[in-house]
């Protein structure tokens, strides 16, 4: 039988089937032996031998592969922010867009607690981000609005819910999915950032057939395998400028002729998203020094 592996603990790891049964498996001493790793999301051949256990065969090629958080054969990424407590960071947003755009993954941007939301915020973020080409859209845990939106792009698919600690993603999937009671945590006063509540990376099925991974919040991201000079092409709305730079590998820094740089000084291009650029550039540099 085949299915999906939801959760890895210990030793075991559950396996859900095509008609939404789980099975939890060991793995066969064989994989070990090989160093096949397991990871949640992984597609794998499993034997049952009793009611509710099995054995782990095989575990299937992956389509993608998250290292951080660890999700294999991912759709897609919500990325939730929050207007306030903890404040929203754009580069934070920016580094998680990055990691999408570089795994092939569609993104959307949730800005959750649109009760604590003041003048347009949701608005302004619609202005930079939707001219970038993402999705942007509000919900409220604590009012239970949008959340038929986001149950709708959960539908069917396998999905990322991302974002630093407190921005409340645990309390949306407690929202949208009956009998779920996943920890939800408190804003430390003294970091302005939430507690981490949730521990491991957990595959959880949700209404309408999706299953969408609980990530432990986190807020640094690691950017493996992003090259300084592919980091343009991750930023979507930079491409029909950067076709005009004077100079073919243009770095969008300093270079004489720079039509994203242009760009951005005459305000064609958010200057947030430009400023996102660079730093995230520069950390890319380094990064390749330090290799």
């Amino acid at each position: 039988m085949q299915g999906t592996i939801i959760r890895a603990l210990g030793g075991f790891c559950d396996v859900r089937d095509e008609d939404s049964n789980i099975c939890r498996c060991r793995a066969r001493g064989r994989l070990k032996k090989e160093g096949v790793t397991i990871i949640v999301g992984d597609h794998a051949e499993f034997t049952p031998l009793s009611a509710g256990e099995g054995v782990l065969e095989n575990i299937l090629p992956r389509r993608n592969h998250l290292k951080r958080p660890q999700v294999a054969n991912v759709d897609q990424v919500v990325i939730v922010c929050s207007p306030h407590d903890p404040p929203l960071s754009f580069h934070l947003l920016d580094r998680l867009l990055v990691q999408s755009e570089a795994q092939g993954l569609e993104a959307f941007i949730c800005m959750n607690k649109l009760d604590l939301a003041l003048n347009n915020e949701l608005n302004s973020l619609r202005d930079v981000y939707g001219k970038a080409g993402y999705t942007v859209f509000g919900t409220s845990a604590l009012k239970r609005q949008g959340i038929e939106q986001l149950a709708a792009i959960f539908k069917d698919r396998v999905s990322v819910l991302a974002g630093p600690s407190g921005v409340g993603k645990s309390s949306l999937l407690n929202c949208m999915q009956e009998g779920l009671t996943l920890r939800t945590g408190e804003i430390s006063d003294r970091l302005g950032r939430g507690r981490h509540t949730t521990r491991h990376v957990e595959l959880l099925p949700v209404d309408g057939g999706g299953l969408v991974a609980d990530t432990p919040g986190f807020s640094q991201l690691e950017l493996d395998g992003v090259l300084p000079r592919q980091l343009g092409h991750y930023f979507p709305e930079f491409e029909s400028y950067a076709a005009h730079c004077r100079f073919n590998g243009c770095m969008h820094r300093s270079e004489p002729g720079c039509a994203v740089k242009a760009a951005s000084e005459a305000e064609e291009l958010s200057s947030v998203r430009y400023s996102s650029y660079l730093v995230i550039l520069n950390e890319v540099f380094a990064q390749e020094r330090s290799y």
